[in-house]
């Protein structure tokens, strides 16, 4: 009865960074790509004079390159992590900041 407790839980860690690792991201680029399509604003407006140009959204752009920002810092990682795990050492996020050390 352990045992299948333990599978459980295996599975769900599993699952879990999956989710986050697999789908994460591209989850993550597509909202970019979304708030980076809002930024340029809304439906034009149609007044007497002809059409009007939509208002921007600065926020969306900010929104959109913190997003960007984010995706490519996982890749990063995600890069570093296999390049340190090749040459025998590991990623340690001892610090605020990630390091690649030694294993022991």
């Amino acid at each position: 009865m352990h045992n299948l407790g333990f599978a459980l839980d295996g599975a769900w860690r599993v699952l879990l960074a999956g989710l986050a690792l697999g789908a994460g991201l591209p989850v993550l680029f597509a909202l970019g790509i979304r708030s980076l399509a809002w930024s340029t604003g809304g439906d034009p407006e149609v007044r007497d004079s002809g059409v009007i140009a939509p208002t921007p959204r600065p926020s969306g752009k900010v929104l959109a390159y913190l997003l960007f920002g984010t995706v490519v810092l996982g890749v990063l990682l995600g890069i570093a992590f296999i390049v340190a795990s090749g040459f025998g050492k590991a990623l340690s996020f001892e610090h605020i900041y990630p390091t690649i050390v030694s294993k022991h």
